[in-house]
């Protein structure tokens, strides 16, 4: 309990000084006196737990399943939705992370999730973050609560990160289907080629977004200064991001998909996009040589550079941390969010550099290892914001999927035990606070929508850490 009321108090802190109020040095620094230090406690995941929530989740998986003949071309869609409630289309690397969980139901249904996304792959490679299979039934969400560009009418013009390459691997690992990794292989290719050619117009190894919902991450703070939004009381963050992004809207208009990075209006290349993409690399390569597809090297050689130009362009030998950069300058952009751990998830990087992110922040109790971490802004930004005030999205509640990626991360790099109370307590989490879309670091409490389709991802987690 001291260890939840001392977090609170330090964020409050934070809060008052920012918006003129007043808390005293010496009350932040007895509260950060009196932490224990970090422990691990070596438990496994509540069985009581583990059964709720995987019971849940089973259920959320099966009730979001949305399938019938689309008005585009007549098409048959047969996906999870991330929530039927509040994103009833279907999400690129949302589908990627429910393929993973579906797993732990049916493989089969794993494997139509991925063939359902990959109809909306393009001949050039392109592949929109969102598909809008029944467009017409959910017009009000298109029009009033989604700041998004189409590039068809059943299609946005943006991406998100290739989080598909892991998820066709991990299908592969289960299933041995090499005939299904031969059917989906060619449009991911494809993806990735797309990648490499337009949104890498420095040549440097790193892909670039060029909005901030191109990461996923809609409203990090990270991207603040580069969308012009003050730091302001919560409920002016909203607002200021919705004007941002038509901004950049506005700029975009008449481009090409090959000129728009270009523009420097909003080029921002993210840790977290790369080093998915480095992964996803990765991926292609071990696929292709399990089914004799060509040039299995090529992306290895691509992943590798990749993470050479992040150890090379984002990494902080002093503040042991990876930093994004922004613009065509590349000035790094120094707030701390999970983003700057998220290198841990590539088996290739540096061991001593991976023992710093873990043993100097994701196990800081002043940053990232909270009651129930990872949260998605560090509690020393004076930005996090661990109680959705906002209204906007990862400014510091917890998520699932960035939990995932880490337990695995953490566990190719031999932190087994930490991968295991991360586990236990993203777990715990969610016996409190329910399937939701995110959720309060010091209290549990779910936000965002219900019934949120890629926390399910705790399947895995339950299945890997109780297995043997």
């Amino acid at each position: 309990m001291a260890h939840l009321l001392c977090g609170l108090v330090h964020y409050l802190a934070r809060r008052a000084l920012a918006w003129g109020g007043h808390l005293g040095d010496s009350t932040r620094n007895e509260c950060w006196r009196r932490r224990s230090a970090v422990t691990i406690t070596g438990r496994r995941i509540d069985s009581a737990d583990a059964e709720r929530v995987a019971a849940e989740a089973r259920r959320v998986l099966r009730s979001n399943r949305q399938s019938g003949i689309s008005d585009w071309d007549g098409m048959r869609y047969d996906f999870v939705c991330p929530s039927p409630t509040h994103y009833p289309f279907q999400w690129f690397w949302d589908s990627a992370f429910h393929a993973i969980a579906l797993l732990h139901i049916d493989p089969e249904l794993s494997r139509q999730e991925l063939r359902c996304l990959m109809q909306g792959a393009q001949s050039n490679g392109f592949q929109g973050h969102m598909l809008l299979w029944e467009r017409d039934a959910h017009k009000r969400w298109l029009n009033e609560e989604y700041s998004i560009r189409l590039a068809h009418p059943f299609y946005t013009a943006t991406i998100q990160p290739p989080v598909v390459a892991r998820a066709v691997e991990r299908i592969f690992e289960v299933t041995g289907d090499k005939a299904f990794v031969r059917e989906i292989l060619p449009p991911m290719v494809r993806f990735f080629d797309w990648l490499a050619r337009v949104r890498d117009p420095d040549d440097d190894g790193l892909i670039a977004i060029i909005q901030p919902d191109e990461s996923g991450l809609d409203a990090s703070p990270k991207y603040d200064k580069a969308m012009r939004i003050p730091y302001d009381p919560p409920t002016h963050t909203l607002p200021a991001l919705q004007q941002s992004m038509q901004r950049l809207f506005d700029a975009y208009k008449g481009a090409t998909a090959e000129a728009q990075p270009l523009l420097d209006v909003f080029l921002f290349e993210d840790v977290m996009v790369n080093a998915i993409y480095a992964d996803g690399l990765r991926a292609l390569a071990r696929l292709s040589r399990a089914v004799g597809a060509p040039e299995p090297d090529r992306f290895e050689r691509a992943s590798q550079r990749t993470l050479d130009a992040l150890m090379a362009k984002c990494w902080d030998a002093d503040a042991g941390l990876f930093w994004d950069l922004s613009g065509v300058a590349e000035e790094r952009a120094r707030v701390l969010t999970f983003t700057s751990l998220f290198p841990l998830i590539l088996p290739d990087l540096d061991a001593a550099v991976a023992k710093r992110l873990v043993r100097e922040h994701l196990l800081n109790e002043k940053e990232f290892w909270l009651p129930y971490p990872v949260p998605s802004v560090a509690a020393s930004e004076v930005t996090f914001d661990p109680a959705w005030q906002t209204k906007t999205t990862w400014q510091g509640p917890t998520w699932v999927n960035v939990n995932w990626y880490l337990y695995w991360g953490l566990r190719a790099h031999g932190f087994d035990d930490i991968a295991s109370e991360l586990a236990r307590r993203t777990v715990a989490m969610q016996a409190r606070g329910g399937i939701r879309e995110f959720y309060d670091p010091f209290t549990a409490e779910g936000y965002g929508a219900t019934d949120f389709g890629w926390s399910c991802l705790s399947l895995d987690l339950i299945a890997a850490e109780t297995s043997g």
